[in-house]
């Protein structure tokens, strides 16, 4: 048995990869320090894969690059050889990173929808999808949410600034969903989730709508699940929630019971607010039969400084651990190119991507961001499976998992300044390898 190890060391902000190889050897001498034990007979759920946003604003700026560019990036996210992104999410109508603000109908006397009009979506997020599907090779996983309902069902008669949906447009708003729904499978892809709200609880001086709890339970109960099964759309699979993690608990809690509990697949999360790892576990221990689906995560420019955003990169490394070790079944990176100034948006509501590109100087900027996603997903393949580990230090985070090929991976994250050395003892079987300062590391164990 050996070991393959593929680090990358971030230090004064440069980028080192070190790919090493070692052997596996008898543990003879009973080896008790330094050890991270794993073990593959003590498995958990499953992983689904990993993926990002594809948005007007990626859209876009797609738009403005040329072919090689765009064969870059599209090449890098979803080629299955690179970052092997499978999953997809979509906004309906606008969104905060938008060119503007947009809805698909916007007659309020028009309730048959013959005005609806899929011209934005098809302006700049539908070529960018395609794109994306072909250098995957195989179906993409598309999860569609909505931001705010049309003006005209909300109860400020705005997209934006919150607002709530009126009652007497919940059947109606959630024919629309439907519409949008078979909009995209009209053009051959498949939608296989959707959120009820983005941050139902957020009011935003983008596209926002605020539910409460029973408000969203009884959109879902009596309003949303109907009308999928009425217009045959009931292989699409329901999230709720769609907000930060503080309080995912809670609003599974208010959510689900024995009505809703069929209608419900799982409950979307954002990691805006803070770790809350135990937040997932209390989800999983009353609901196991839910799937946690991280839906949006990024570096906000207005909690991050841009110019420490390589740096970051640790800080959405340790989320991304917190979150598969308490759980997670999927996970979406918010954008997935923007520009410069990580836009457009039509508030200034900048971000942070793994890709930005200079409208100026016409280049395309990978971002150090970029490698730490890239030693999850291209590692951490669909349909792997997390595994039980033990580890003496702390100072070293991680996450284990055995892949369909029955190869053992683990990613190892040293945030600290110290380089730590690693026993990895599996079976009978030790080797010694080395968790350098300021890294992060996928080992290959075959």
């Amino acid at each position: 048995m050996e070991i393959s190890m593929h680090t990358a060391v971030f230090k004064d902000g440069d980028e080192n990869i070190i790919d090493e190889q070692a052997l596996f050897a008898e543990d003879i001498a009973g080896e008790e320090n330094e050890v991270i034990n794993l073990y593959p007979e003590m498995a958990y759920e499953t992983f689904e894969g990993f993926g990002g946003a594809i948005t007007d604003a990626a859209g876009y700026v797609y738009a403005q690059m040329n072919e090689i560019q765009k064969k870059e990036v599209i090449d890098t996210y979803f080629n299955p050889e690179k970052m092997n992104y499978t999953l997809v999410r979509i906004h309906m109508d606008s969104c905060d990173f938008s060119t503007g603000l947009y809805e698909a109908v916007s007659d309020e006397n028009d309730r048959e929808m013959k005005s609806f009009s899929f011209e934005r979506t098809e302006k700049y997020i539908m070529p960018m999808l395609k794109d994306a599907a072909a250098a995957a090779g195989k179906p993409l996983t598309l999860m569609l949410s909505p931001w705010s309902p049309p003006e005209f069902m909300k109860t400020n008669g705005e997209r934006c600034h919150g607002g709530k949906l009126k009652k007497e447009y919940r059947k109606w708003w959630a024919e629309y969903i439907c519409r949008y729904i078979t909009e995209f499978e009209n053009r051959g892809f498949k939608v296989s989730r959707i959120s009820l709200q983005n941050e139902p609880k957020a009011v935003q001086t983008w596209d926002s709508c605020v539910y409460s709890a029973e408000e969203e339970k009884e959109f879902l109960r009596d309003f949303m699940y109907p009308t999928l099964k009425e217009k045959g759309l009931d292989h699409v699979k329901i999230f709720i929630w769609d907000h930060n993690k503080e309080r995912v608990f809670e609003r599974a809690r208010d959510i689900i019971d024995e009505t809703t509990d069929p209608m419900v697949a799982g409950i979307a999360f954002h990691w805006y607010s803070g770790d809350h790892f135990e937040a997932l576990d209390l989800v999983r221990e009353k609901f196991p039969g839910k799937q946690l689906l991280l839906s949006e995560s990024c570096l906000e420019y207005t909690k991050f400084d841009k110019n420490m955003a390589g740096r970051q990169g640790f800080r959405l490394a340790h989320e991304v651990i917190g979150d598969l070790n308490h759980g997670m079944t999927a996970f979406h990176d918010w954008n997935i190119l923007l520009d410069e100034e990580g836009g457009p948006n039509h508030v200034g509501n900048f971000c942070h991507a793994p890709f930005l590109y200079d409208r100026k100087t016409k280049k395309l900027m990978r971002q150090t961001t970029q490698t730490f996603f890239y030693m999850f997903s291209h590692y951490i393949v669909p349909g792997s499976v997390r595994i039980a580990f033990s580890k003496y230090t702390g100072d070293i985070e991680m996450s284990a998992y055995k892949t369909p090929q029955g190869e053992i991976i683990v990613i190892l994250l040293n945030c600290t300044e110290k380089d730590y050395p690693v026993n990895f003892r599996l079976n009978g079987k030790v080797v010694k390898v080395i968790s350098r300062a300021g890294s992060i590391a996928a080992a290959e164990l075959m």
